[in-house]
């Protein structure tokens, strides 16, 4: 009889199916490379500050009261001192660091995640003078941060398809360039933009340890602070900024938006 049950309970524990391991669960490290696309800005523009007392969307006036920046703006880098033609905001590739934390219940995963990076991609926009003379703004990105939750489903045991979210920040380089001489211009600048990510992705375990993955990111940062600041110089009364007592100019958007396409290498510890 003894050997009977010990027979019934091997054939038992043999017929009954081993519990699926959670692929996605624990700890893991991995990088990630992709491109990064901005939206379409070509219609960007300055808005100017007479007086310098905070009060934008003001036009800055000649001497005898047209607009001194009729010639208008581009959403890109001045090639002259003529609104013709405009070197279009560059995108780029990017590079990050992720470390992060799932948590497997079944076929759900939560989790979060943390990444820092980098992105090479060139945001500018100029205004047009009637002197003539071009005022170029630049921004680029020196290194970016985000801090995202992510929720999942696993479609096969080793796939698991996602989307994430949380906030991000960039710290942003801001430059000025401008072919008038005459006048003084300072930099005001913000160096740090925040603003959120959301996005989605898929997973595919390889081995016990290692998974690839694509991901989708937007990213929006906010960035509302930098100001380039004009002073007198060696120009005379009847300069349009002198005549303004002083202006202040600053993009009319403030919005660093970001579209990001990432392969993603990751080690499960």
């Amino acid at each position: 009889m003894r050997a009977l049950a010990v027979a019934i309970v091997g054939v038992t524990l043999a017929a009954t199916p081993a519990h699926a391991e959670d692929e996605f669960d624990g700890f893991y490290a991995g990088v990630a490379i992709g491109y990064d696309f901005q939206a379409s800005d070509s219609d960007e523009t300055i808005t100017f500050d007479r007086g310098s007392n905070g009060t934008f969307g003001e036009t800055v006036t000649t001497g005898a009261g047209a607009n001194a920046f009729s010639p208008g703006f581009c959403g890109g880098e001045a090639t002259s001192p003529q609104n013709t033609n405009c070197i279009p905001d560059s995108d780029g590739v990017s590079f990050a660091a992720r470390a992060g934390y799932d948590y497997q219940m079944g076929s759900l995963v939560l989790g979060v995640v943390g990444e820092v990076g980098t992105v090479d991609v060139r945001d500018a926009v100029s205004a047009f003078s009637t002197t003539p003379a071009f005022y170029y703004m630049e921004r680029t990105i020196d290194y970016n941060a985000a801090l995202r939750l992510r929720a999942g489903y696993t479609v096969t045991e080793s796939t698991l398809l996602y989307a994430t979210g949380g906030v991000a920040y960039a710290k942003l380089d801001q430059s000025f360039e401008s072919s008038n001489s005459a006048n003084t211009f300072t930099v005001i600048a913000d160096d740090s933009a925040y603003g959120f990510q959301i996005g989605a992705g898929l997973e595919q375990k390889i081995g016990s340890n290692f998974s690839l993955g694509i991901e989708y990111l937007y990213t929006g940062y906010n960035d509302d602070e930098t100001l380039i600041r004009v002073g007198q110089g060696t120009a005379p009364a009847t300069n349009p900024f002198v005549l303004a007592g002083g202006v202040d100019f600053m993009r009319e958007n403030d919005n660093f938006n970001l579209q990001s396409i990432k392969a993603v290498v990751s080690y499960r510890f």
